[in-house]
């Protein structure tokens, strides 16, 4: 029998290999071709053969640290017999190799059951308290490559337990089997290297570092890779067994890069969520975010009945009362028709692909008007008609060449404007450092510092005050070389900066460069393509475009669709202010996203009329006329669009009969108003968006908005630099202490000059005429002159509610009085 391997084994590529980079071996008595480089281990497992092992990951360098995968290599008269059993997880095939596996061989079965001898010496028999229990590969093997009984009568090996890594991760030391997978993890994939295996011998174990905590925003991989129950979950641990648990495939809703997860629920709750194996993708690495943080809706603020404004009897004062859902949806519907014509929609980050589809439809069709808008945080009108000319549509359209994950990897170059991958999209930042690793990939950054996620993907500083973006795209340094094969990732906040996304288009059509845009929440690339902006229509229908227009009412049996240009977020809360809107559908959005969440407020409480559709109790819903709450993430199915385009379906995961899905609200809103949605699940709307397709006539123009001038600060007055870290003070955290715990500490930077020129020590008070703060100081060398960089959302001390101010604008800097009360340094910012 002879087996030919046309892909690589270790990598799954999908390459044809050419004949003459084939090796052909033979294992337990079978012919096997594969290509050069390829382990043992691997050339095995593609004639069905699994040889045991703890240390092998096939995303990991070999290391042939536990031993468990010996193999016999005899003499078969050409030299390549080797005289003692070998890892099979550490040897390369070579030409004419015989092997012989536990399947064929005596020799590596005594050698396989003596080492899991070994292995078991020091190992606790505590499997039924154990996590790892019903799912570990060390109880697996122990019964099919191990013996029946131990001849081990000494006492074994104990450790104080647990040790906390971080405040996620514990680590049960007795348990380790020195697989060294964790360690290897932190170093090769997240760049984090600090945990170690320090000690020799029997004292060997896994250590952490004194004086550097574990900071890493990818831990929970550990845990999931870890063979054995040496490392498990400070929130999951002793909360349930394995085969307790029903797992459903999911998708993660936390940023823009749609990770394949897992999701372990038990009696109508969700326990945990482990990372799925998606090569095109993830991998098999997700962040500790899409890990953890899934608890947010079961505080006391999940919205579970309707709820409508009213009189209080007894008081007189207006409050919310509860309600039911025909008492709710008939006053959403009155006073609706009570605004006319005068309305507007805002939707957030949290949308589905079809929720969004159902909110730009209804806008449309039932309340007809443009005035909606996904971008609950700063925007501009540059930016809208970015993602109307180069984003909407762009998977599909005729001549286009979308990025993908893969291309990364591949890529001549890669630039970053406005974007930190590590902090904004782990996924893509694993994908850089990975090629950056293979290949020595060339990446530049465009920001006033190096942060540790760019160094660790190897990029390079283009040092750039906030505002200057766009001309520094416009005169780029003599080093950064960009071409048909390289690619630009932009991130949302250069929008911030006037002239960026118009400069960043004319590079693209200057080197030939590729643009891919980074959001920084789930539902955004789907809303660009389900229309859900005031200037752009479902599949990337320029709403200017007469014939667009046309064919989308013949689409939906409509008369017209609105052709007045609509109001975008910022243009619908000023009008709310002026009080010139009637009413307000509100769904998923956070004020606390934008960049004067306080004045948002005020125009809310101006509206004629608010309908609050969420999940949970926010500042929004304390404002609203009528509040309907709908389903969790895990209550619903649906899609998420990537930032590549790529669509990302998923399953009910728990199925409740008492909840609404926000295209079931709309759908009965639209009845009561004497119209027809069209759409009441995320099927019928994904049939309707694939019936529509792309929009493959005139693409919206591009924007044309001359580069915008970066402040110029002076001794006290400085350039304010900031983007959302990845576990900071958002609501999607709630209920998750651990997580939290584990954050980056809360400091500003700036440069040493600009430090020593305003006379700041080891504290920093940033004011400007809204509002102040204060925080540690942090000196980072390299950093632009004249800038200071602070987090945006950290516990207490939020840019936004504190400042009212974003990237690019100018603050005052001093140390702090003595009298002053400073910010507490918190752990979780």
């Amino acid at each position: 029998m002879t087996v030919t391997a046309d892909k690589s084994p270790s990598t799954g590529s999908g390459d044809v290999v050419p004949k003459e980079d084939l090796v052909t071996v033979t294992i337990d008595d079978v012919e096997v071709s594969v290509p050069k480089g390829t382990l043992v281990i691997r050339a095995a497992e593609l004639i069905g053969v699994e040889v045991p092992r703890f240390c092998d990951h096939p995303l990991l360098e070999p290391v042939g640290a536990c031993r468990q995968c010996l193999v016999e290599i005899p003499d078969a008269g050409n030299g390549r017999g080797m005289p003692k059993p070998q890892a099979s997880c550490t040897l390369e095939v070579m030409p004419g190799m015989q092997v012989r596996t536990q399947v064929s061989s005596p020799v590596a079965e005594k050698a396989q059951h003596g080492n899991m001898e070994f292995l078991l010496i020091n190992h606790p028999l505590d499997c039924p308290i154990c996590d790892k229990g019903g799912e570990c590969p060390l109880q697996n093997q122990a019964m099919s490559h191990g013996y029946a009984e131990s001849r081990f009568t000494d006492l074994k090996r104990t450790f104080p337990k647990p040790i906390n890594i971080s405040a996620q991760v514990l680590l049960d030391r007795e348990r380790c089997v020195l697989c060294a997978r964790c360690t290897r993890f932190s170093e090769q994939i997240a760049g984090d290297p600090f945990i170690a295996l320090v000690e020799r011998g029997a004292l060997q174990q896994v250590g952490i570092y004194e004086r550097e905590p574990f900071e890493s925003y990818f831990s929970g991989n550990t845990i999931q890779i870890c063979p054995v129950g040496a490392l498990t979950s400070a929130a999951y641990r002793f909360r349930s067994r394995p085969f307790d648990l029903v797992s459903t495939p999911s998708v993660a809703e936390h940023d823009a890069c749609g990770s394949a997860i897992r999701v372990d629920h038990r009696r109508g709750t969700v326990m945990r969520r482990m990372a799925g194996n998606d090569p095109e993708v993830n991998e098999e690495w997700i962040t500790d975010k899409d890990r953890f943080a899934f608890r947010y809706g079961r505080g006391d603020d999940r919205l579970t009945y309707p709820l409508v404004r009213d009189t209080d009897a007894a008081t007189g004062e207006s409050v919310l009362r509860p309600a039911s859902w025909p008492e709710a949806l008939q006053a959403a519907a009155d006073g609706l028709k009570q605004a006319g014509d005068s309305v507007g929609v805002l939707t957030g980050g949290r949308l589905t692909v079809q929720d969004a589809y159902g909110y730009s439809k209804f806008a449309r069709v039932v309340l007809g008007t443009n005035n909606i808008d996904f971008r609950s945080r700063p925007n501009t009108a540059e930016e809208a008609e970015f993602l109307a000319h180069a984003v909407a549509g762009s998977a599909s359209r005729p001549g286009a060449a979308p990025v993908s994950f893969d291309d990364l990897e591949s890529a001549s170059g890669v630039l970053l404007v406005s974007f930190e991958a590590e902090e904004e999209a782990g996924t893509i930042f694993l994908r850089l450092r990975k090629a950056h690793r293979k290949s020595k990939l060339k990446s530049w950054t465009l920001a006033p510092y190096l942060s540790n996620g760019a160094r660790k993907h190897g990029a390079t500083l283009i040092k750039t005050v906030p505002g200057a973006e766009a001309a520094t795209l416009n005169q780029l340094p003599a080093g950064v070389q960009l071409d048909a094969d390289s690619v630009i990732l932009v991130g949302e906040r250069a929008a911030l900066s006037s002239g960026t996304l118009t400069a960043v288009l004319a590079l693209s059509r200057s080197t030939g460069a590729r643009i891919a845009w980074i959001p920084r929440r789930a539902g955004d690339r789907g809303a660009v393509e389900a229309g859900c902006l005031p200037n752009l229509l479902p599949g990337g229908r320029p709403i200017s475009d007469a014939s667009a227009r046309v064919d989308l009412a013949s689409a939906w049996g409509v008369t017209e669709v609105p052709a007045l240009e609509g109001r975008d977020g910022d243009e619908m809360l000023m009008s709310a202010a002026d009080a010139e809107l009637g009413a307000l559908v509100v769904a998923g959005v956070d004020p606390g996203d934008l960049m004067d969440p306080q004045s948002a407020l005020e125009g809310l409480e101006q509206v004629g009329f608010v309908i609050s559709v969420e999940q949970r109790a926010s500042s929004v819903t304390e404002r609203a006329d009528v509040v309907l709450p709908v389903s969790l993430i895990e209550e619903r199915a649906g899609s998420f669009l990537t930032w590549e385009g790529r669509e990302r379906p998923f399953p009910v995961v728990i199925k409740r009969d008492n909840v609404m899905t926000d295209l079931r609200v709309l759908a009965a809103l639209a009845d009561l108003l004497g119209k027809d949605l069209g759409v009441r699940s995320a099927a019928e709307a994904s049939a309707e968006l694939a019936e529509l397709g792309p929009w493959d006539g005139h693409v919206a123009p591009a924007p044309n908005i001359e580069p915008g001038r970066a402040s110029v600060p002076g001794t006290t007055t400085v350039v304010l630099a900031t983007w959302r870290l990845a576990i900071d003070a958002s609501r999607s955290v709630d209920n998750e202490p651990e997580l939290l715990a584990t954050a980056r500490r809360t400091v500003a930077r700036l440069s040493t000059a600009t430090a020593e020129a305003a006379g700041i020590g080891d504290q920093i008070r940033i004011e400007n005429d809204h509002g102040s703060l204060q925080l540690p100081v942090e000196l980072v060398p390299e950093m632009a002159d004249g800038v200071v960089w602070v987090p945006t959302l950290a516990p207490g001390i939020g840019v936004a509610d504190r400042l009212a101010a974003a990237a690019g604008d100018v603050v005052r800097i001093a140390a702090p009085e003595a009298s002053a009360d400073p910010v507490e340094d918190e752990q979780g910012a």
